[in-house]
């Protein structure tokens, strides 16, 4: 069964490049994000990779845990990340998960009959501090992963789990945010101090409060 938003995120213990995990207490009280891989030594993914790896900063900044899963074993990965490190001009400073009997993939729904050679999807999991799943992506394996859109996303999800706000098209850090409908226009004020647009009477914004 797939794995639909609001779900508990299944627990699982595997072997990683880093070592055996398990897998909620690796992402403990924060955020997560899982993101899987056919195989090892794939060129788009080995461009992600590299990519996650330079952007580790920027998701430590915002309490969130990075971890990449591949069906190869962990002595396949530690070999992939050389190529990575050497070809991307970076150090992979996170677990790749060695899923050679596709238990994890099967359990997340990876493995789409459809796909070629049966393999994984290329799929991304968002995980709340409280395990459930925030939000899902799958991409083909032709199309890289914009893991700039998944920071942005991040950063949407932490705002709005502490705010009424809901996050407008093409919304980043700093821009307005609407106000969701819940909120009655004339107690606005009380709940954002900053001030509010009334566009519509069901679509108001106020500046980003937690700024």
């Amino acid at each position: 069964m797939a794995i639909r938003l609001g779900d508990i995120a299944p627990d699982f213990t595997a072997d990683t490049s880093e070592g055996t995990i398990e897998f909620h207490k690796y992402l403990g009280d924060g955020w997560g994000v899982l993101f899987s891989h056919p195989k090892d030594y794939t060129p788009v993914c080995t461009t992600e990779l590299g990519r996650v790896a330079s952007l580790k900063s920027e998701f430590d900044k915002r309490n969130v845990k990075v971890i990449a899963l591949s069906v190869d074993p962990v002595d396949s990965h530690k070999g992939w990340i050389k190529d990575i490190n050497e070809t991307q001009n970076c150090s992979v400073n996170y677990p790749i998960i060695a899923d050679p009997e596709k238990k994890v993939s099967e359990m997340y729904d990876m493995i789409h009959p459809n796909a070629l050679n049966n393999l994984t999807v290329r799929s991304v999991f968002i995980i709340g501090p409280d395990k459930t799943v925030k939000l899902t992506l799958t991409y083909p394996a032709s199309t890289g992963r914009n893991f700039d859109e998944i920071l942005r996303v991040i950063d949407s999800l932490q705002l709005t789990a502490n705010y009424q706000v809901a996050t407008p098209v093409d919304w980043k850090h700093g821009d307005d945010c609407v106000v969701v409908p819940a909120i009655k226009t004339e107690d606005i004020p009380a709940k954002f101090p900053k001030g509010h647009k009334v566009i519509k009477p069901y679509l108001r914004t106020t500046p980003q409060p937690d700024l």
